[in-house]
């Protein structure tokens, strides 16, 4: 499929106004396909001369074309691009009558069918530039236009859209007219929906799924309304334009790529968000933080739109910024920046020291293609820190003013990081274009370490050798020992710093922890002074704020990877402190990072054994730390991590025989899973174990449960049917090839997988060629041998990316994990493993 380049648009742009698209989609025909019929009004600026364009469309049966009643030939479509020859300046309609193909990865039009009851779900997503696969498009995002659609469905069916949907007698569900809106922000939802409606300041409000899991979804509708409730006023509270659509419902789809989309008026989000099993307060926290993410994107993306993907994080670091922030002021919850700090930012920090590291708003993105890997780490994560920077050095009254001043002047029409800065600087004395200069257009990591100094009598100062060219407003923590307790620290204070310093500061006495980037207010690594380092290994759960206790365990995390500190010594930091922990995110994020890196990668298969015995025996301490039933999320996660890093099958065939953890919880399907898929990589379960699990969990969550637990099989056999669905055969949705993935590598089986890693290579690269970037994308992120942490893997990898030419989503992930790999291999150097 051609890519739209980026000239390519800016040309399109001059010559086009785009006005107006009629779609018919008709979903009655099949499995299969179904019809498209789009018919777009448009005008072609200028006086004089005609001029060529196209228009994209990527059908599996292209019936007829018309422009302006004249048919023109189907036979002229040249992949996904039709042409438009010698059209004369003045108002044109095209028409193109289609027949398109479902999609099973994601991509376009979805196609699934619940294999709990058999019903069957679509949904479209489009973004940034499926389009062309359900419907004709002039596909990039500054050829806004109002969209009417209509959409013959199966009886039975709900028709969801971006405006308020209305069955009419014919059997046709017509969808209201929408304001101005890019083609990659249509959508339509269309199936059995289960939904729960309200109305909310003159508004109809919806949230909806799939019947087999409306028992979870009424379960829980009164927190996501309350939720949705809750952060639509604190926007109206925020910004000055209201709510700029006719309605706000909310799906929860099947097989959803990512964690959601932005569609004006008809949000999707990945359905694990209605929770069929239990999970912790942090993991409904994540899902808040998304509702409020989505929801900013409403008038940061969806009013407001970016002119071309260069500017994506004119989007997304707005949304996570907001989404955090909202989620902290406006609902229950009150620990977001906490879980930003231990899981978002150091996606950003990984993401941004590798090799495919971009500035948050690179000077030009070429085409689609780069554009779709650029939604990553650095767009999201790394945005939002930089924007939490900004308000920090501006104050959040002039931020809010100059977004509101940028609502006002590109309200449903599209600008650029400059029309963004002119709007902040129209409400600040400060420069902004400066500051854009430092944060937006560079990349990397700063680091920032403290330099304690000697001054009159007992007097200390701080000076902060920073590596690295941005500025930074940052707080100085000071912590002495707590008399009373040897565990814990008392606050003496905090400081406030601009970094480049004009001259030393000023302390007073020497403080026991010296903590630069307190409240994790700016995006930058940290060290530790000796002193300050010895403190934190002794009395890092005695600090009271868990945002401060993210910001030391993130410092610590930064020096393991950068070969600084032994990662035996992190594990047995959070030996020594993890069982003091009561933030959910944090014991989460600790336990996360010392199992998948410090046990699976940084240490040598010798020392894994050991490290996977020290991880157990702390979950054994915070399982009995949790006997009393108090703290049930925290027992949850610690249960989750027991079964993960069990060496040994007797306990986890015991609680699976019993159907509980003795004490609880009783298991769920998410904890049977998880359990069955552990028993099977220690090689202790069977196919009738597995199948016998399947039948007591049909659905979808069963299906992928039952495909990792077949692909985890330490058997000949297994492997070689798990490697045959993956790279051979094409009929896995890319949530089963995930599964199928996750199943197959273990660092347990390294023997019986040496011939697959050096054959992974060449069937990665043939499968996202013919599959598409979101099954390369998954290719290269979950099918890659993690566990093979070696020279031979590395040069192969390298060999790959320098000579069999991977489409550019499997490139990307591929140097990504190469990178990872070869930073393991530093880490074994520098410490021996």
């Amino acid at each position: 499929m051609s890519v739209l380049t980026r000239d390519e648009a800016q040309t399109r742009a001059r010559l086009l106004d785009v006005h107006h698209y009629t779609i018919a989609l008709d979903l009655t025909g099949g499995d299969e396909t179904f019809d498209s019929l789009t018919t777009i009004r448009f005008t072609v600026r200028g006086d004089s001369s005609a001029t060529d364009t196209f228009v994209e469309v990527k059908p599996a049966q292209l019936r007829n074309v018309t422009l302006d009643g004249q048919p023109l030939d189907p036979q002229d479509l040249d992949d996904n691009r039709f042409p438009l020859k010698n059209l004369a300046p003045g108002d044109h309609e095209l028409r193109v009558d289609a027949v398109m193909a479902y999609s099973r990865t994601g991509e376009g039009m979805h196609r699934f069918t619940d294999p709990s009851d058999g019903e069957t779900y679509l949904y479209a997503q489009l973004a940034p530039d499926d389009a062309e696969r359900v419907f004709a498009a002039f596909d990039q995002p500054d050829l806004k236009a109002r969209f009417d659609l209509t959409v013959r469905a199966p009886e039975g069916w709900t028709v969801l859209a971006n405006g308020v949907t209305e069955h009419t007698d014919d059997g046709r569900w017509t969808a209201a007219t929408t304001p101005p809106i890019s083609t990659y922000l249509v959508t339509v939802a269309a199936g059995p929906w289960h939904s729960v409606t309200t109305e909310h300041r003159g508004l109809p409000f919806g949230i909806h799924c799939r019947r087999s899991l409306a028992p979870h979804l009424d379960a829980d509708a009164d927190e996501i309304l309350d939720l949705t409730r809750a952060c639509f006023d604190r926007y109206h509270e925020k910004f000055d334009e209201p709510y700029p659509f006719d309605s706000y419902d909310q799906a929860f789809v099947p097989e959803f790529n990512w964690g959601a989309m932005e569609n004006p008026g008809l949000v999707t989000f990945r359905d694990e968000f209605v929770y069929r099993s239990a999970v912790t307060d942090t993991e409904r926290q994540t899902r808040a933080m998304v509702i409020a993410h989505e929801m900013a994107h409403m008038w940061f993306g969806d009013l407001v739109t970016l002119r071309w993907w260069d500017d994506i994080w004119l989007n997304e670091s707005f949304a996570e910024y907001m989404g955090y922030q909202t989620t902290a002021e406006a609902t229950r919850f009150t620990g977001p920046w906490t879980e930003f700090g231990v899981t978002r930012k150091p996606w950003g920090y990984d993401a941004d020291q590798r090799p495919t590291t971009h500035p948050v708003a690179p000077e030009a993105v070429e085409d689609t293609a780069a554009a779709q890997q650029n939604f990553d780490g650095i767009s999201y994560a790394k945005g939002a820190s930089a924007l939490r920077q900004l308000v920090t050095w501006l104050g959040e009254k002039d931020f809010l003013a100059g977004i509101n001043t940028h609502f006002a002047r590109h309200r449903f029409g599209n600008a650029t990081l400059a029309d963004f800065l002119d709007s902040l600087a129209a409400a600040t004395d400060r420069d902004v274009h400066a500051w854009a200069d430092a944060w937006l257009r560079t990349t990397g990591v700063d680091t920032l370490t403290p330099v304690l100094g000697a001054g009159p009598g007992v007097t200390r100062t701080l000076t902060v050798e920073h590596t690295g060219t941005r500025p930074h407003r940052v707080t100085v923590g000071l912590y002495d020992p707590d008399l009373t307790d040897e565990r814990r620290l008392t606050p003496r204070g905090r400081l406030e710093l601009d970094i480049p310093q004009s001259e030393p500061l000023p302390l007073g006495k020497r403080p026991a922890l010296l903590l630069l980037n307190d409240g994790d207010l700016t995006y930058a690594k940290i060290r530790f002074d000796p002193e300050s380092f010895a403190t934190v290994r002794d009395r890092l759960s005695g600090l009271p704020d868990p945002l401060t206790r993210t910001v030391v365990w993130n410092a610590l995390r930064d020096a393991v990877r950068d070969g600084e500190l032994d990662p035996a010594v992190y594990l047995g930091t959070a030996r020594a402190h993890l069982p003091y922990e009561t933030d959910l995110a944090l014991v989460q994020g600790v336990l996360a990072f010392a199992h998948t890196h410090i046990a699976d990668r940084y240490l040598g298969p010798g020392r894994r054994p050991a490290a996977l015995a020290t991880l157990t025996d702390l979950c054994r301490d915070l399982i009995r730390r949790t006997e009393d039933g108090d703290h049930p999320g925290l027992r949850l996660t610690a249960v989750r991590h027991r079964i993960d890093t069990a060496a040994h099958p007797d306990t986890l065939a015991a609680w699976l025989s019993d159907g509980t953890v003795p004490g609880g919880p009783e298991l769920d399907p998410e904890l049977r899973w998880r359990i069955l898929t552990r028993l099977a990589v220690l090689g202790a379960t069977d196919e009738t174990a597995i199948a016998a699990e399947l039948a007591a969990d049909p659905s979808a969550t069963g299906q992928e449960g039952a495909a990792r637990c077949r692909a985890a099989l330490p058997d000949p056999d297994a492997k070689a049917r798990a490697w045959d669905a993956l790279f051979t055969g094409d009929d896995l949705s890319t949530y089963l090839f995930t599964a199928t993935a996750q199943g197959f590598w273990q660092p347990e089986q390294a023997d019986l997988l040496r011939e697959y890693v050096p054959r992974y290579f060449p069937a990665a690269v043939a499968v996202a060629a013919r599959r598409g970037p979101a099954v390369a994308a998954a290719a290269g992120r979950f099918a890659f041998p993690a566990h093979a942490v070696d020279t031979d893997t590395l040069r192969l990898g390298e060999d790959c990316l320098d000579d069999a030419g991977p489409v550019p989503a499997l490139r990307r992930r591929l140097a990504d994990e190469l990178d990872d790999l070869a930073r393991a291999l530093r880490v074994r150097e520098a410490h021996g493993s």
